[in-house]
Parts: structure tokens; sequence; C-alpha cells
């Protein structure tokens, strides 16, 4: 079984929405062992906002990266742009060699340098849900890339 790093923005009611229904089918999906999700794990003992915040939330999060087998990565682009943080944790885990499945519900292009890295794309959270985490199948992205 997979232990997971789910890599996504969670700045508005819609991406929280729609990471939550990933973790719903991460949950379901019996060839997942566990899974990380930093939108749950923020808590420390320092001042939100601050630079000691910051530090520790990034020392956790880059902690999980490194003790996870696969990325599930959530694109949710604003525009033509991904989020930022995500994009570091995508290239994060490709510079690892750790395969990253892309989940993207909406629709619209994809950055090349994600498009070309991924292991799997997903649209659904049913395909996320059923997805085999061992055989880890390859599923291209084949539509248009910006």
């Amino acid at each position: 079984m997979a232990q997971i790093y789910l890599a996504s923005p969670f700045f508005s009611d819609e991406q929280v929405a729609r990471i939550e229904k990933i973790e719903a089918a991460l949950t379901q999906n019996p060839t997942v062992k566990d899974f990380f999700s930093p939108r749950k794990n923020e808590d420390t003992d320092q001042e939100a906002y601050t630079k000691p915040w910051a530090t520790a939330i990034y020392q956790i999060d880059v902690a999980n990266i490194e003790a996870a087998e696969v990325m599930v990565a959530i694109i949710d682009f604003e525009g033509e742009y991904v989020d930022s943080g995500t994009a570091f944790e995508i290239g994060y885990a490709v510079q690892k060699g750790m395969p990253v499945i892309v989940f993207h519900e909406k629709t619209g292009t994809v950055n090349l340098m994600i498009g070309e890295s991924l292991h799997a794309y997903l649209k659904t959270p049913d395909e996320v849900a059923q997805y085999d985490f061992h055989r880890m199948p390859t599923i291209e992205y084949d539509g248009k890339f910006i």
C-alpha cells in the first residue's frame, strides 16, 4: 500500500471543497496506506504567518514529502497559473524520482512542465478512489499545454 503526500492549494472555499473530495477518495482507496494532507497539519507553536511559523510548516511539509512514496497533486489553476506552493511540491517530488499523480478537475490547459513530468493524470474523484497505487498505471496528459 502507498504512503501519499497530497499537494494542493487550500486558499478558497472552492479549493477546500476540492481537496476534501480527494481526501475522501484517498480514504476509500484500498491501495492507499495513508496520506499526509498539509491543510490538516499546520499546527505549530508558532504565531501564524510569521517567519518561525513558515519555517516550521516548510520543515513539516518537506519531511512528509521525503516520507511519501507517491504524490497526488491537485492542480487548481487561477487563470493560466498553478499555485506556486503546489508547483514547488511537484518539482520536489519529480527531483526525488517520486511518481506524481495529478488531479485536474477544472478544464483547461496544463503547464508543459507538469504535463510532461506527471505519472498519471486523473480528472474525477472516482478515478482517484479507484486508481491502483500498487500497479501505478501510467495515464498521460493528452490535452493542450501552456
